[in-house]
């Protein structure tokens, strides 16, 4: 068996640190990703083209669409995918390939990814059964990435989908800050949960690290940590205020510590004597409608932020009770929530249609495209064919952006996939948009891949092997 001695890897990463590297991406995936490529080399078939398809299933509860996101990190892994010989031994140590063949761990050593990759631009309001990406590589590098593609492209599409909503229910005018890292469900997932709120149409981000990565200015205000502590040194609520201050004039301030109408009547009346500067101020909890209105009218002319566990629904709520409210900090319930359910099939192996047809998870077999149709600037439906079909009147929405394993496309700006987001909902119906019982656009099978369906039934059913009942495929 081919060997790799230095098990530096090994040691190094016995630890609790369990922090990512982008040497590290070789390794997040699931065991079970390399026990299958392990198995196709044993059998010959490890560079056999296949063709896998990312798509959702079914659409969260109470969701008419999804925006597709997470492709550039997608790229960024598959760009950087290598085996180094630490990593090699590591695996050899866990003694769970003991019986694979040496080609296996040369495959690994001398592999990279070498494949296409079609996807849908970030930013596309997509549906369910429709592929977000399409990776066609040999068999095991298409293989091999589910795992990594999944994660980001899963979580990333959520929270871009969610923004968008806030976006369209909160309005244009409305100021939205992604304040969600210390509720995300790691430090990585809050670095991919700020660049797709602001993909998705929210302002800025609390997050400085993912701010600055991303080239944008972090937003905040305070906590109240910081009244309570100044207050009880410097003795009152007002003296904590100026002195935040001294050092950041004008600056955002957290009103709710104690009393929030008797801390903006304190502000109120520095503010229309000139002594202060205010750019505005940020209510955490009470009765938003209520206090809003009171706060108004006492600083007419300085912005109103919202927060505290905050969401499409709510900010709907404030915004129909007639809330006094300029702009939304949105945390828990962004970064959070039912997740996007994605999952990435075998379609097409060797040239050979293939397709899943176990009970409720019946898939369509086949490259696919997916065929838009505008009429006035909205979305009218969407036609899912097989790659080679063609139409003069509709929009087809993979792209082609990795071949070969080389970008054909650079990498888009943020503020052009926020302007993608925006255009992609406003060109849904109203009742896609909604938030009770949307109504998800129609999606149509072209008659060729219905026909291509009928035929990989009847190859099966042929070879003798189980079938799925009628109930399965609908």
């Amino acid at each position: 068996m081919t060997t790799f001695p230095d098990l530096d890897y090994v040691h190094k990463q016995q630890t609790q640190e369990l922090n990512l590297r982008a040497d590290d991406y070789s390794l997040l995936t699931d065991l079970y990703q390399l026990t299958m490529a392990a198995c196709y080399t044993g059998e010959g078939i490890e560079q056999r083209w296949a063709s896998f398809e990312l798509s959702v299933r079914r659409l969260p509860e109470n969701f008419g669409y999804l925006i597709a996101m997470g492709l550039a990190q997608a790229l960024e892994y598959l760009a950087k995918l290598r085996f180094s010989p630490s990593q090699i031994a590591a695996l050899q140590a866990t003694e769970i390939f003991a019986g694979v063949s040496d080609r296996f761990w040369s495959l690994l050593a001398e592999g990279k990814f070498t494949g296409d990759v079609w996807a849908v631009p970030e930013g596309t309001a997509v549906f369910a059964n429709q592929p977000l990406i399409r990776v066609e590589a040999p068999l095991w590098q298409a293989q091999l990435v589910e795992t990594y593609l999944l994660n980001t492209i899963n979580y990333q599409t959520l929270i871009a989908t969610k923004a968008a909503r806030l976006r369209d229910i909160a309005g244009e005018s409305a100021t939205l800050l992604e304040f969600g890292t210390r509720r995300a469900f790691s430090p990585q997932a809050s670095l991919w949960a700020a660049r797709a709120a602001l993909a998705g149409g929210l302002d800025s981000t609390s997050n400085v690290l993912a701010a600055l990565q991303l080239g944008q200015k972090p937003s905040g205000t305070m906590a109240h940590a910081l009244v309570m502590a100044l207050s009880a040194i410097e003795g009152t609520e007002e003296q904590a205020f100026s002195a935040f201050h001294r050092y950041f004039p004008g600056a955002p301030l957290l009103i709710d510590t104690y009393d929030t109408i008797a801390a903006a009547e304190g502000l109120a009346a520095k503010v229309n004597s000139g002594e202060m500067q205010l750019t505005g101020v940020r209510l955490d909890s009470g009765d938003l409608v209520t206090l809003s209105e009171q706060v108004r009218s006492l600083l007419p002319r300085v912005p109103i932020f919202a927060s505290g566990d905050l969401d499409e629904y709510e900010i709907a709520r404030l915004k129909a009770a007639g809330a006094e409210i300029d702009g939304y900090g949105l945390g828990t319930r962004l970064v959070t929530g039912s997740p996007v359910n994605g999952v990435y099939k075998l379609v097409e192996i060797d040239g050979i249609p293939v397709m899943k047809q176990s009970s409720g998870k019946v898939t369509y077999p086949g490259r696919k495209q997916i065929f838009r149709s505008l009429t006035g600037g909205k979305v009218k439906a969407d036609r899912l064919g097989l790659l080679g079909e063609s139409s003069w009147e509709e929009q087809p929405l993979l792209q082609l952006v990795v071949q070969q394993g080389q970008p054909v496309q650079p990498l888009e700006t943020l503020e052009t996939i926020r302007q993608r987001t925006a255009a992609s909902v406003a060109s849904l119906p109203e009742q896609t948009r909604r938030l009770d019982r949307p109504v998800a656009v129609e999606v149509e099978i072209s008659e060729g891949l219905r026909v291509l369906t009928e035929e990989t039934k009847k190859r099966r059913r042929a070879s003798g092997l189980p079938q799925a009942t009628a109930k399965d495929a609908k």
